[in-house]
């Protein structure tokens, strides 16, 4: 049974904005990875744990986006990004006590001061969730690991482009670096 304690653990959901919310493609829809998103920050809140929020972007030249050769790139709009591309679903009730990560590229760690905000609350375990399972969850669940935090992962808190990249990565890669676990079972996690 999982036990989490409110002083070390933190929640990060990865990349539940408005500009990448319509790529989830299931399992779960955008509206019920939010709903899980919001009733797990609000838990935390009133623990007060650490609910951080990373977002990804780039600047309107995309200047600041990695531009290596690949075979499948991601698609640049013309113009730079929507302007409610930053924002996050009001549903998430974002609070002033949120700590709030930019990132510039798939993981949350690499690049950003999201490591020192951990370590300096005196973090442990990390609860994720967000959009997508297999590229943002993924790639800041493997940097956690590599980092020694113990990992939790929120499966009906992620979703994917579709429901099979979603299985894969939770069937396959996340319970080699993480507990995989509902909302639920990480609510009940701190008991009362």
């Amino acid at each position: 049974m999982l036990k989490l304690d409110a002083q070390t653990t933190a929640l990060v959901l990865i990349d539940l904005q408005n500009g990448i919310l319509p790529y989830a493609g299931g399992p779960h829809s955008a509206e019920s990875v939010v709903a899980h998103g919001a009733q797990l920050a609000a838990r935390f809140r009133s623990l007060d744990a650490p609910v951080i929020l990373v977002r990804v972007g780039w600047s309107d030249t995309f200047a600041d986006a990695l531009k290596q050769p690949v075979d499948k790139p991601a698609p640049s709009p013309a113009g730079g990004l929507p302007a409610n591309w930053w924002e996050f679903p009001e549903s998430l009730a974002v609070s002033d006590g949120d700590i709030l990560v930019t990132k510039r590229q798939w993981g949350a760690f690499y690049g950003t001061d999201l490591d020192l905000q951990l370590r300096r609350r005196g973090i442990k375990t990390v609860v994720l969730g967000g959009i997508s399972t297999n590229i943002g969850v993924e790639s800041t669940a493997r940097a956690g690991w590599e980092l020694g935090y113990e990992l939790v992962i929120a499966e009906d808190l992620c979703s994917a482009q579709n429901a099979e990249m979603h299985r894969f990565a939770v069937e396959n890669i996340f319970p080699r670096l993480a507990r995989v676990r509902s909302t639920g079972e990480i609510l009940a996690a701190f008991g009362e």
